[in-house]
Parts: C-alpha cells; structure tokens; sequence
C-alpha cells in the first residue's frame, strides 16, 4: 500500500473518530466517497481488506487506522 493512499486512510480515520467517536465503523469505500473514479487503487484497497486480513465490510476506524498504521 502505497504512502498516499495510507496516509488518506488514516486521516479519514480521524475525521471520522473526532465525528463520532471511538466505536465510529466504517468500510473501504470511505476511502472513495463512495465512488470508482480509481479502480486499481480501490482494488489495491479491497484486496488489503477482504482477502487480506479477511475483515467484515464495516469495522471500527480505530482499528483500520493501528492497521495501516502498522503498515511499513
């Protein structure tokens, strides 16, 4: 995962945590505004997701955001 789209996960994770906090779900399609105007990187992003670490379609942006920040 490259350092831009890492960078916009973890800053929607805060956004959306200093919204509503803590226990705030989210999807990777937040990453997107809900969009597909970049389907190789919303690709890049699934595959991290769901094949990957095999997630559920919403969880905790508290979580997403130690997940990629873990990410080197």
């Amino acid at each position: 995962m490259d350092k831009d789209i890492k960078a916009k996960i973890i800053q929607i994770c805060d956004a959306k945590i200093a919204a509503k906090g803590e226990n705030v779900g989210l999807s990777f399609y937040a990453f997107f505004k809900n969009k597909n105007n970049n389907p190789e990187l919303l690709m890049e992003v699934a595959q991290w997701w769901i094949l990957e670490h095999k997630l559920d379609h919403f969880e905790k942006a508290i979580k997403i955001k130690k997940m990629v920040s873990s990410i080197n």
